[in-house]
């Protein structure tokens, strides 16, 4: 997290972020020899009916973001080695700049990166192209994956969903997020409250909590204009009040239910949190939580990294969650968020194999396991990939420092409360994306009505998808 946007000025808050798997330091290069956490112990994974050297003395490179998460997998790349007889060189790539790289790389098919950390929401681009592999070959191949040992059906459906297109698979997840409501447990016992089920209860709580007076506001919901920011938290109000992005097969995002959303999150925003929080990324809200300025936030579960981290914050011990709340609709839509590993259609076969081969270790329950609580390092992942492991007592144990209810919540969102067309999947969303978030900022900020941004967001969108 996020993942998804420019550098934002106050990212040194990023530095607290290990803790539970969030970002970590950002830099770019390429890392050299990683160093192994003790002696590989491989029998967990040749216990797969499959042969791992098959393409023994491959070469691979993989491009990843400088997370704590994927440096916990860079640390372990030994053991991969050791296992298939593969090299992998790992690149570190901000977040601002890895969908740049790899669509460059793909689209002039130079086979650079064999893969890398994907936006999901690349993928009907990608595969509009033909840039990355249909993934199905390679799970349906009895040679290169034993269907009981991986079990792809373990992996949250939301996000095997996200990485899919028309049902197919074209990325296999790796780690991700789901945006949840974070509550000040301490401040809603003192006035009686309880967590938000609806948006009108939301609002009922910041209105009860607001006290500018003595710095302490009600809500606050990430501002900052991005196709990963604003436009992180907008598609779920926009679901939650029945909108539909496409209407007669036409993306549209000025339709009635459109502008009482962007309604919704101006005036919310504008009556009950920071004035700053227009112009915040996610670990501007997680900083002003921490220090007791925010009562309730809705954002992603990871940055719960930041919150409770006990050399930063001052709110350890009173942190609860809950599910994203229901819209006027009746339903809750929360992101679909993950970073997950395609395969460049550029490669050759052999290339093809050994990355495919990379792609399951990463992916599998051991590897996500040695990643999270048997990992030696202080970052015990929180964005696992698998059902069967967010309900195992060991991730409990990791995570039970990060809060109230911090396992259901998360758990109960990305099982029941996601929502795969969350954002219009487009070939085109970069631009459309980029395009959104103008008009939300534009709105939140009081330069235009929000009517007025969304009719003017979808003049430009209609040129975009006419190509």
């Amino acid at each position: 997290m996020k993942k998804h946007s420019p550098t934002n000025p106050r990212r040194r808050f990023l530095g607290q972020a290990a803790a539970l798997g969030a970002v970590g330091t950002v830099g770019t290069g390429w890392v050299g020899q990683a160093l192994a956490q003790g002696a590989p112990d491989l029998a967990p994974y040749t216990r797969a009916k499959i042969n791992w050297k098959q393409v023994e003395g491959e070469s691979i490179s993989v491009a990843v973001i400088p997370a704590s998460y994927f440096e916990n997998l860079i640390s372990l790349l030994p053991q991969f080695e050791a296992l298939t007889g593969i090299k992998v060189r790992a690149e570190k790539v901000p977040p601002g700049q890895i969908r740049q790289k790899a669509m460059l790389d793909l689209s002039s098919k130079t086979a650079t990166y064999a893969t890398h950390a994907a936006d999901p929401m690349y993928y009907p681009l990608y595969v509009s192209n033909k840039w990355v592999e249909p993934l199905d070959k390679y799970l349906n191949d009895a040679s290169l994956t034993d269907p009981a040992w991986f079990n792809y059906a373990d992996i949250l459906k939301a996000w095997r969903d996200a990485d899919s297109v028309d049902g197919k698979p074209y990325g296999i997840p790796y780690d991700g997020e789901v945006t949840v409501q974070v509550y000040r447990k301490d401040l809603y016992a003192a006035k009686g409250l309880k967590p938000a089920d609806t948006y009108d209860q939301l609002v009922s709580n910041a209105k009860a909590l607001n006290d500018p007076a003595n710095r302490t506001y009600g809500l606050a919901m990430r501002g900052f204009s991005g196709a990963g920011q604003n436009m992180y938290i907008y598609p779920s109000l926009f679901r939650g009040f029945g909108g539909d992005w496409f209407q007669n097969k036409t993306l549209t995002v000025n339709s009635p239910e459109a502008v009482k959303a962007l309604e919704w999150y101006v005036s919310t925003l504008t009556q009950y949190a920071p004035p700053a929080v227009r112009n915040w990324n996610w670990p501007d809200i997680a900083d002003a939580f921490s220090q007791g300025t925010v009562a309730t936030y809705l954002d992603a579960h990871s940055s719960a990294a930041v919150i409770t981290n006990p050399e930063k914050s001052k709110v350890v011990g009173k942190v609860a969650y809950a599910r994203w709340p229901k819209g006027p609709n009746g339903k809750r839509v929360t992101s679909i968020w993950n970073w997950g590993f395609p395969i460049n259609a550029a490669l050759t076969e052999r290339q093809k194999k050994a990355t495919w081969l990379f792609i399951s270790w990463a992916a599998s329950a051991e590897t996500q396991a040695r990643t999270s609580w048997k990992f030696d390092g202080p970052a015990k992942r929180s964005g696992l990939n698998r059902v069967s492991l967010w309900k195992s007592p060991e991730f409990a144990a990791a995570m039970k420092d990060a809060g109230d209810n911090f396992i259901p919540a998360a758990l109960e969102s990305l099982e029941q409360d996601t929502d795969v067309e969350w954002r219009p999947r487009v070939p085109q969303w970069p631009a459309v994306g980029e395009t959104m978030a103008t008009a939300i900022q534009s709105a939140l900020v009081g330069q235009k009505k929000p009517k007025e941004a969304l009719d003017e967001a979808q003049a430009r969108i209609a040129q975009i998808m006419k190509g």
